[in-house]
């Protein structure tokens, strides 16, 4: 099996990366599905995040607000620190699950785990390749605005939220260029995932050696 680590800042371009991936036959772990999952309605996740923020986190149907609890986390460090510790254990859980069922179907598979945090939590060192979808922060935060309707001062909070993109690049092993189309991106993914065959095939011949 082979691991790639696949990251990017927000509106990088990364979920084209990882439909890409999975267009070419790659099994992708979605991180963000499954923090979606870790406070899903009932959960005891949601029950934690409520005890740490309040109910003011919840909508009237008592499902969680994103948006709510986004205004408070993208504007406080501490907060958003107090929020991973009790997300992301559970989303590494759900992900190390969906890679054995993934395994144990075909050991051969290409897991891509699309993980928009992967510098700040510190897992570079776990993949056998890690991606970053590039793109300048300013370019983002006019993306979040032209294309997704968010307020410039949202936007801006998002971005500087993240890792800095000196600190995911420093952690590439390939950098692909999302400053242009999504075509442009989709043939950038089909390269890389040809010369990733053409490395799992070598390593495949000096086995049998």
């Amino acid at each position: 099996m082979q691991r790639i680590g696949l990251t990017g800042g927000i509106a990088a371009g990364k979920s084209v990366a990882a439909r890409r991936f999975a267009e070419r036959g790659a099994v992708v772990i979605d991180a963000d599905v499954l923090a979606r999952q870790a406070v899903a309605p009932g959960s005891t996740g949601l029950d934690e995040v409520v005890e740490e923020f309040g109910p003011g986190i919840l909508d009237a149907a008592g499902d969680l607000d994103r948006a709510a609890l986004g205004r408070i986390v993208f504007a406080d460090a501490g907060a958003r620190a107090r929020l991973d510790a009790l997300v992301h254990p559970v989303v590494r859980r759900l992900a190390a699950e969906q890679e054995a069922a993934a395994a144990a179907l075909d050991p051969g598979a290409v897991v891509v785990h699309d993980i928009p945090l992967l510098v700040e939590t510190g897992q570079a060192e776990d993949f056998h390749v890690v991606v970053v979808v590039h793109a300048p922060a300013v370019l983002r935060v006019e993306r979040l605005v032209r294309l997704r309707g968010m307020d410039r001062a949202d936007a801006q909070a998002r971005v500087a939220a993240q890792a800095r993109d000196e600190a995911r690049l420093a952690v590439a092993d390939v950098v692909l260029d999302g400053t242009g189309s999504d075509a442009d991106l989709e043939r950038q993914v089909d390269a890389l995932w040809e010369r990733l065959a053409v490395e799992r095939a070598d390593e495949r011949a000096a086995d049998t050696l």
